[in-house]
């Protein structure tokens, strides 16, 4: 009696757990798409109301007001407008300013939020295609220093003549804060895509297979992946010459511009992807890499913690850092 007691409560006990997997209910899977940052986004959560993800997406209508360059008013247009006099920013600039400073020191200069004065002079999104004025552009790269930016507080002050502009950095930070945010909404799954930066809510998806993102084919049209990546609930991110440039008499003029010249930086690279907790980080990083080449580019980042990359030559050569193949479907 004792003994069939017993085997009666196991199975009721194994009843009720299987019970309780099976009836765990998974919000639809819903979508909303938006541009913001010259960039389209795309947010793809399993929630049961899509309003949610209408809200996110006015967040980042509401962070494009504080941080864009071009918007009137905007933090980024009054420091770049103040005459030399300092600026109160908002918590969210300044903590995008105080990372560009680490990662700028880090890099050695390679990352600078001031390269404004000589990106404003590049098109690179509208025919006819031209080359800026070559002197031009070598007087506005002498006002590239991101070092002669004051950080006190909330308080910016910048030199005048000079310039920030956040689109190395910003997408990034937006895409973290945005993810932050959905979660306090108690979304337990979801995928964001802003453009280059891909960041996940959940290391999985709710049926347990991985959230596979696809690295662009540096050679073929956007959207056929060369390699595919894992994205572990945290941030994947590229940049790649692909991205926004043209090609001229056999040169290709791309957006990833050295501070030091203004020009865009012409090495043995394609493209650099990095694997990250922090959006923000992997954006400035994944340009910073690219700047300084493969060699220069993997020093800085097997020096930096929880942080991995992979180059990918113009011959098509890929580069891991010691880490990165666990990112990797193979």
């Amino acid at each position: 009696m004792k003994r069939t007691m017993k085997i009666g409560a196991l199975l009721a006990a194994v009843l009720l757990m299987n019970g309780g997997c099976a009836a765990e209910k998974i919000p639809p899977k819903l979508s909303e798409v938006g541009f913001y940052l010259d960039t389209v986004i795309t947010m793809t959560a399993y929630v049961e109301d899509k309003q949610v993800l209408k809200d996110a997406m006015n967040e980042c209508g509401r962070y494009e007001q504080i941080l864009s360059r071009t918007v009137e008013g905007s933090d980024v247009w009054r420091i770049n407008h103040a005459k030399g006099e300092p600026v109160e920013v908002s918590e969210d600039t300044m903590n995008i300013l105080r990372c560009a400073q680490e990662i700028g020191d880090q890099s050695g200069g390679a990352f600078d939020v001031t390269i404004a004065p000589v990106s404003t002079m590049w098109n690179f999104t509208r025919e006819p295609y031209t080359l800026p004025d070559s002197d031009a552009i070598a007087q506005a790269a002498k006002l590239v220093d991101y070092t002669r930016m004051k950080l006190e507080g909330n308080t910016v002050t910048l030199p005048e003549g000079m310039m920030i502009d956040l689109g190395g950095i910003a997408k990034g930070y937006i895409a973290d804060r945005v993810k932050a945010y959905l979660q306090e909404r108690g979304v337990q799954y979801a995928i964001l895509s802003f453009g280059g930066n891909i960041v996940a809510i959940g290391s999985r998806k709710p049926d347990g297979s991985p959230w596979r993102v696809g690295i662009q084919d540096i050679d073929k049209p956007t959207g056929e992946h060369m390699l595919i990546s894992v994205n572990k609930g945290g941030s994947t991110v590229t940049s790649g010459t692909y991205e926004r440039g043209f090609d001229l008499d056999g040169v290709r003029y791309h957006h990833l511009l050295s501070p030091d010249t203004g020009w865009p930086v012409q090495n043995e690279l394609a493209s650099v992807t990095i694997f990250s907790e922090s959006s923000m980080e992997g954006d400035a990083l994944s340009t910073t890499a690219f700047i300084l080449g493969t060699d220069k580019g993997l020093e800085l980042i097997e020096s930096l913690k929880g942080v991995e990359a992979v180059f990918i030559a113009k011959d098509r050569k890929v580069t891991y850092s010691s880490g990165a193949e666990e990112y990797m479907v193979q």
